[in-house]
């Protein structure tokens, strides 16, 4: 694998209408599956393969290419397990909150709860009070723990918003979890730190783990996340 990606496409930002004008990260990824040349192939789950074009397109040119090496392991990883969704969202919005402005912390703050929540309700561990119209707070993984506790403020107003909100699986999948995605990658990129590319391909690295465990290394019947240690 290693010398067929030697002499692959150069990888830049956007789409391309074949390999001789280049590739995106899901362009590539779909010419290495086999499929119809494409920044949105069958391979991948929709949301893993927008956060890996949202990294391609956000990297810089000089360090793009380091990304190339990431291509294979994202072949195969398909699902339609809604906790891959939300296992994405987590990573996004854990890694993201500690670094992004201000003005990004409260959104991303209330991903990581929404996230955290939809965890809980799939796994059939979230305490709901439907006569009273209040839901019991979900207890947070340490990695949620972590990064909200570098936020306070924001931390305390994701808390009050949540819970006055309950969103369903339904929007969750379609707009929740694409938004932490879109805005993690944002609020990096957008970030006071000394190398955002890296951290972007340690985001899009642990994700891929994460999918990795949970859709291929699996044997139970039916699939489900590694579940965060809880405190």
């Amino acid at each position: 694998m290693d010398n067929q990606l030697d002499h692959m496409p150069v990888l830049s930002r956007g789409r391309h209408r074949n390999p001789k004008r280049g590739a995106c990260f899901m362009e590539l990824a779909s010419y290495l599956a086999g499929e119809r040349w494409s920044d949105h192939p069958a391979c991948t789950h929709p949301l893993l393969a927008a956060l890996a074009r949202l990294v391609n397109d956000n990297t810089s040119d000089a360090n793009r290419g380091r990304l190339v090496r990431l291509v294979p392991s994202i072949i195969d990883l398909a699902s339609d397990d809604l906790r891959v969704d939300a296992r994405i969202a987590l990573r996004c919005a854990t890694t993201a909150l500690p670094v992004s402005a201000a003005e990004r912390q409260l959104a991303l703050a209330v991903s990581v709860l929404a996230a955290e929540e939809m965890l809980a309700r799939l796994d059939g561990s979230a305490s709901d009070q439907p006569n009273s119209g209040r839901f019991s707070p979900i207890p947070l993984s340490e990695e949620s723990q972590l990064a909200m506790a570098q936020v306070p403020h924001a931390a305390e107003q994701a808390r009050r918003f949540s819970r006055a909100a309950r969103i369903t699986e339904k929007g969750f999948r379609r707009y929740a979890a694409p938004n932490a995605v879109q805005l993690s990658v944002v609020g990096i990129v957008q970030a006071c730190i000394t190398d955002p590319d890296t951290l972007l391909r340690n985001l899009l690295t642990g994700v891929i783990e994460d999918c990795t465990a949970l859709i291929r290394d699996t044997t139970t019947e039916t699939p489900r996340l590694p579940t965060p240690t809880r405190v």
